[in-house]
């Protein structure tokens, strides 16, 4: 008896088998056809397992190849139908099972059965496909078998064995064909919403970085607007348009950076890394939110100490993140206000501090900054911050944010200093 339920146990396992490898045949190229010839090789094996290890059960010896046979049809197709019914009638020849001829004659019109429920089956529901593969299996084990009954002259056997256990066997069978194209078809949804999924993630990151290019190239463009309105004043000195002009190539020219940095995500070139003297930094970064700060009616202060402050890291990206945080800054104080940037070393450490008088932001808020589309402000994206976050740490520093509301906010950066003992 146990050698019994083994041997249903193992035949299970082999028709259930080409569930768990179709997400793989999903993945194959389709227009070529490659699924359905695996299709058709891993249906096959099914086939001559089962037909090599039947089960005997209270006397009455079967095997699940009908199971294997009509699903393999109906996922596969005609010539896949076609190739599987070759499959059984050769196998089953080099088994030198008896009656070949009445077995071909009972076998081949349930063909005709298949061709019908295939031409169908794609465009069904689940709960139809699901009738359509029961109905495809009782159809080929009960034309085959009674017409191969009657041309061995076995049939009044056939009708007076035990009914109900013999039966029986055959609706569990179609028990088994309704929940292998349940699961398989569950297998293929979820490969679907996973396919799905991942397609909207690629948008989504296309997305994300054209907002994140147009929001970094904004700033430079932003800047150089400024100063070219203040090169058109008539009272300007020599030194301050070519000061001017200088500046304007300068933020043109990290405008070309951020772009070809973006257009180079999937494959970075390596970072630029220098000594940068933190004073000469906050001088020109200062001066670049300078025309912009007026505008707003914001006063810039800078307090750095008069030692080297030397850190190494890629200088135009450190720009980068201190003009988005300095640019922030000043949208957060709309009614006019003071940023200060401020530079010390402590203990082996170059700290930056950007603050303002602004609005400040809740502790909510605070946890929350640096993730992509989070922002403060009604038309910002938070894209900003999270690539001056993103700067910040790959510098191997860090940042921290003090915030009070309608007091202000202050963003601390720390750095390993270049020439600390």
């Amino acid at each position: 008896m146990f050698n019994n339920v083994r041997e249903l146990l193992f035949n299970l396992f082999i028709v259930f088998l080409p569930v768990i490898i179709y997400p793989y045949i999903m993945k194959t190229d389709r227009e070529n056809g490659h699924n359905r010839v695996i299709i058709a090789i891993v249906f096959s094996f099914t086939l001559v397992v089962t037909m090599t290890f039947p089960v005997v059960l209270n006397g009455l010896t079967f095997d699940l190849r009908a199971v294997a046979l009509s699903i393999g049809s109906l996922y596969g197709g005609i010539y896949v139908s076609l190739f599987l019914y070759a499959v059984v009638l050769v196998y089953r020849f080099i088994l030198g099972s008896p009656h070949q001829i009445a077995y071909i004659i009972s076998f081949l019109p349930t063909f005709l059965v298949i061709i019908w429920f295939v031409i169908k089956f794609q465009g069904l529901s689940l709960i139809q496909k699901m009738i359509s593969s029961i109905l495809v299996y009782a159809s080929i084990r009960l034309i085959s078998l009674t017409t191969y009954s009657y041309l061995i002259g076995n049939l009044s056997s056939l009708i007076h064995t035990n009914f109900l256990y013999f039966y029986g066997v055959i609706v569990a069978q179609c028990t088994i064909s309704g929940v292998f194209v349940y699961v398989l078809e569950t297998f293929k949804r979820n490969a679907q919403l996973r396919e799905e999924i991942i397609r909207s993630e690629k948008m989504k990151i296309v997305s994300d970085i054209a907002a994140s290019v147009a929001h970094e190239v904004r700033n430079p463009l932003t800047s150089v607007r400024g100063f070219i309105q203040l090169m058109g004043k008539d009272d300007l000195t020599t030194s301050n348009r070519q000061y001017y002009q200088k500046i304007c190539l300068e933020e043109l020219e990290r405008a070309e950076h951020i772009i070809s940095d973006y257009l180079t995500f999937a494959k970075p070139e390596p970072e630029k890394i220098e000594v940068i003297e933190m004073k000469n930094e906050i001088d020109y970064v200062a001066n670049v939110l300078t025309s912009y700060a007026n505008y707003q009616n914001v006063q810039i202060i800078k307090q750095i100490e008069q030692d080297e402050l030397l850190i190494l890291g890629d200088k135009n990206k450190l720009r980068q993140a201190l003009i988005n945080i300095g640019k922030n800054s000043i949208e957060a104080m709309p009614e006019g206000g003071i940023l200060t940037f401020t530079a010390h070393s402590i203990n082996g450490h170059v700290v930056i501090s950007v603050g303002d008088t602004g609005i400040g932001m809740t502790k909510e808020q605070m946890n929350r900054l640096g993730t992509p589309y989070y922002s403060t402000k009604d038309k910002g994206t938070g894209l900003g911050t999270m690539v001056s976050f993103s700067i910040i740490k790959k510098m191997q520093g860090k940042i921290e944010v003090k915030s009070e509301v309608a007091k202000g906010t202050t963003y601390m950066i720390t750095i390993a200093r270049l020439n600390a003992s």
